[in-house]
């Protein structure tokens, strides 16, 4: 093959990955993350679910129940960790799970290709989650996440701080699905070259990041006993249980879809390969606007500064 059909057959498979309509990808996922923001109930998937997942593990109240001691730390940031799964602060999770997919067809093949990416995922994730378990062991009690207090108007400062950290990773999905699109220049590309997983790991330390903005009462509660108990070590390591039990439920879906839908799904997005840039851009940029608006827009109308369309039903 001569240099000139190279770089033809280069370019044509450049343009193929390139989706068609990509305005329309944009505003479906645009309004889907929107919508999710709308009739999103905090009370119903924190305490009715997050409160009742973690009570069933533990195999008692998890609400206001005393820590006792390191172990029954460490249990229960794992149990409030898998209870958080699908609260508003870890539903951007959700937007890892695409990217993974890779393009073997035999079971063992997808698993061993599965496997990898995932790995990293977590590696990339408990680097972060473990640093913040440190940092809130030492200098927790002066942090706005341990504080309880309540304002009656504005926001609390621990919600402040929601605000920020989930609206930088908002913004941050909402560019990779851009990305994804072939829309804005990829600041993975080059990295990704010499490091294949490395979006995996980018992955990982986004939603080891999670923690930094988390106000999951559940989660503020392990946050005041590792505050309390200056122990970094036991920082560490309930962050990162913490952490997992997060991602647990994920990627058990992840490596089930592998299994059972792997081979068919990847034989269908082989088939055009602008369908893997439409999946990861649009679970991008749902997550990503539905992080944004939820934490930065809509937080930002109970201060009654804005006005935004909330459907209250529990």
């Amino acid at each position: 093959m001569t240099n000139l059909d190279t770089s033809v057959t280069e370019t044509s498979t450049r343009h193929s990955s390139v989706p068609a309509r990509r305005g329309l990808v944009i505003a479906l996922s645009a309004l889907a993350g929107f919508a999710l923001t709308v009739i999103w109930s905090a009370p119903f998937v924190d305490r009715v679910i997050g409160d009742s997942v973690t009570g069933a593990i533990l195999g008692h109240e998890s609400t206001d129940a005393p820590i006792a001691g390191v172990l029954s730390g460490i249990a229960f940031a794992f149990a409030s960790g898998v209870g958080g799964t699908f609260t508003a602060c870890n539903i951007a999770a959700l937007g890892a799970v695409a990217p993974l997919m890779g393009e073997r067809r035999s079971l063992r093949g997808r698993l061993g290709q599965a496997l990898p990416p995932l790995g990293w995922l977590v590696a990339g994730m408990a680097v972060v989650s473990a640093a913040y378990g440190v940092i809130a062991a030492l200098f927790g009690t002066h942090m706005p996440q341990y504080s309880t207090a309540t304002v009656s108007t504005g926001l609390a400062p621990r919600l402040v701080q929601s605000m920020v950290v989930f609206g930088v990773i908002g913004l941050a999905l909402c560019y990779l699905g851009l990305a994804a699109l072939k829309l804005v220049r990829d600041p993975m590309e080059r990295l990704s070259r010499r490091f294949p997983h490395a979006r995996s790991a980018l992955m990982g330390v986004l939603i080891g990041a999670f923690l930094v903005g988390r106000p999951f009462g559940l989660y503020r509660q392990l946050f005041r006993d590792v505050a309390d108990s200056h122990n970094p070590l036991y920082g560490a390591f309930s962050f990162v249980m913490q952490s997992l039990g997060n991602i647990i439920v994920l990627a058990v879906l992840f490596l089930l879809l592998t299994v059972v839908a792997g081979g068919r799904l990847q034989r269908w997005i082989a088939a055009r390969p602008s369908r893997a840039a439409v999946i990861t851009g649009s679970a991008f940029l749902v997550a990503g606007v539905f992080t944004f608006l939820y934490w930065d827009v809509r937080l930002l109308a109970r201060t009654g500064v804005i006005w935004y369309p909330i459907i209250t039903w529990y």
